[in-house]
């Protein structure tokens, strides 16, 4: 604990000198985030801190949040922990120092797993583990300090890795955690039938060359619900290696951030504890955060929806000595319902601004409800702003009221709406809310004397899927068409690089050196045209297409429209009509052509 106190000396000075200035609730989220949770980050980048120094770590941040000046305390009407949720999930988006520690140092183990040969895991292998592994690999007899912290950061590590099945040699069919749906368990096996010893690969499940699963045997070793989840596997024809990946991103790789998350959803079940259930949903919480108004309403409005705004009756509730009555009327109690939709004063300003009509018909229990139903109306359009520029306005000049005595007519209420509406309708949009360019496809022209090769999927939930292929020449006359059946995968994504794969097979299998692949499927060709190969839903067949593809230069691909591709889906359509078959690939070239 000593080794790091100047940990807490330097967040402090920190924190103290920001208390000296006035913050807005979007400055402090800002400066929480960018500056007090980053001042430890490369101490805890290397070493585990004491649980204590952690926890102390967080009250100061905690304090410095809910306080307003130098060495006062305030009330803190939201916990730390409900503060550390997500945004999407009602809190402020904070990090716990604990979890976020743990979730640095599996970033290690990570590095240590994906680069054997850095000279921090040769080190580390030669002292602590020279004939095992790193995830085999023990504390041994005095450890360093690095080395239990490094142990500490493969906790986490453990939970969040699992293996991409490809030829299926180096993952163990019973013992390793391999299938996506079950993750993070390892597969419940019939230990009466299945053969005797735990060392079987996954490829014993597997039929070499054909890119599909031995239903036999997973029938007899498995029950049914495990038999299911390891049909939805996508696997590659070809010799992919397994590979271990991160199930909570969605290319496979390793961040910190999603690390986080996980150490925090196994905290609660662990210690069995649960933040307080938020009684928004989801997707008005992404409506709040998400509209087009500055930072700091957006931290007003998440007050009021949490109920931590110091009206009298919640300072009443938190046993605090003040008047119950409104002090702008002083004709009611003050709530957020009399306050904001009930007071003289905020009536006649909703009427000024012509929005009375909008709370026509809405429910009034409780304020943070009635706005609630607004928003989900008007979030969209620029009433929005309007609203909340109302709400703003009531509650500035109450606190004129109960903190500076000063007494204002409505006059002036009126003209100072206006200016901070017309001041906010001229700031500039958000960035990160404009359209995204997309990242150009290959759009290779057809070349003369090339093949082109016109691909799609078709899916049918909760049953198979079917691919489509239609061959020609530039000059397009047909060559072949197939259709192509998919057991038990309905993820469109999927489907369309197993139809790829499929295409790309046939044109191999007749010679053909120069194809171009034509499809409607955008992700998985700018993938493939950027040679990612990292994405957990298509695993290890996108390795496959994206290697086949670079080793190969008569080979190209390139984005069409979906009307431009309609031959090769309306034969993706026709397989898929046809009953689940034994048989999964058909010739439809008689079909189409009786058709054409």
């Amino acid at each position: 604990m000593a080794t790091f106190r100047y940990l807490e000396e330097k967040l402090l000075e920190r924190l103290q000198g920001w208390k000296r200035r006035t913050l807005s609730w979007a400055a402090k989220e800002v400066l929480i985030k960018s500056v007090a949770l980053a001042l430890p980050l490369h101490v805890m980048s290397c070493f585990k801190l004491p649980l204590s120094l952690c926890r102390l770590l967080d009250k100061h941040v905690a304090r410095f949040w809910w306080s307003v000046e130098e060495e006062q305390s305030k009330i803190r009407w939201v916990s730390w922990r409900n503060l550390c949720k997500s945004k999407h999930d009602g809190g402020m988006g904070f990090s716990r120092f604990e979890h976020f520690n743990q979730a640095l140092l599996a970033k290690i183990g990570w590095q240590i797993l994906n680069d054997p040969q850095s000279l921090l895991a040769q080190v580390y292998q030669g002292k602590y583990f020279p004939t095992g592994t790193f995830l085999t690999a023990q504390a041994r007899s005095r450890p360093s300090w690095g080395w239990q912290s490094v142990l500490y950061g493969r906790e986490l590590l453990e939970k969040g890795i699992r293996w991409q099945v490809g030829n299926g040699l180096k993952t163990s069919l019973l013992s390793s955690n391999w299938i996506p749906l079950l993750h993070p368990n390892p597969p419940q096996f019939n230990p009466l039938v299945l053969p005797v010893g735990g060392g079987l690969p996954v490829a014993e499940v597997i039929i070499p060359g054909e890119g599909r699963w031995d239903e036999s045997k997973l029938n007899q070793w498995f029950d049914p619900p495990t038999c299911r989840a390891i049909t939805t596997i996508p696997l590659p024809r070809g010799t992919v290696e397994d590979r271990l990946v991160w199930h909570d991103s969605a290319d496979g790789a390793f961040s910190v951030k999603s690390a986080y998350h996980l150490a925090v959803r196994l905290d609660q079940c662990t210690n069995r504890w649960r933040a307080t259930v938020s009684w928004m949903d989801r997707v008005s919480w992404i409506r709040l955060w998400g509209a087009k108004i500055p930072p700091k309403l957006k931290v007003f409005l998440w007050q009021i929806f949490n109920r931590a705004l110091p009206t009298a009756e919640a300072l009443r509730e938190k046993d605090v000595e003040v008047h119950p009555r409104c002090p702008v009327c002083w004709s009611a109690s003050e709530t957020m319902e009399h306050l904001f939709l009930d007071c003289p004063v905020a009536r006649a300003l909703w009427d000024f601004a012509g929005l009375e009509h909008l709370g026509q018909g809405l429910p009034r229990q409780t304020f943070p409800l009635f706005l609630k139903t607004l928003m989900a109306i008007v979030h969209k359009s620029d009433l929005w702003l309007a609203v909340v520029a109302v709400l703003w306005r009531i509650w500035k000049s109450r606190n004129w009221v109960v903190f500076e005595g000063k007494q204002f007519g409505f006059p002036a209420l009126m003209r100072q709406y206006h200016q901070q509406l017309a001041e906010w309708a001229r700031l500039p949009a958000d960035p990160g809310m404009g359209p995204v360019n997309p990242c150009p496809s290959r759009l290779n022209p057809v070349r003369s004397t090339s093949i082109v090769c016109m691909w799609d999927g078709a899916t049918r939930r909760g049953s198979h899927s079917a691919g489509g292929i239609v061959v020609m020449t530039s000059a397009r006359e047909i060559l072949g068409v197939v259709g192509v059946q998919f057991q038990c995968i309905d993820d469109p994504l999927v489907v369309e690089v197993l139809a790829l794969r499929e295409a790309l097979w046939w044109c191999l299998e007749h010679g053909f050196p120069m194809v171009q692949f034509e499809g409607d499927a955008k992700v998985v060709i700018d993938k493939i045209n950027r040679a990612e190969t990292g994405d957990i839903r298509m695993g290890a067949v996108l390795e496959e297409v994206v290697s086949c593809f670079a080793s190969r230069t008569g080979f190209s691909v390139r984005f069409v429209g979906r009307r431009n591709n309609r031959v090769a889906h309306v034969v993706a359509r026709k397989a898929l009509s046809l009953l689940p078959s034994a048989c999964r690939v058909f010739d439809f070239q008689a079909w189409l052509n009786s058709r054409m």
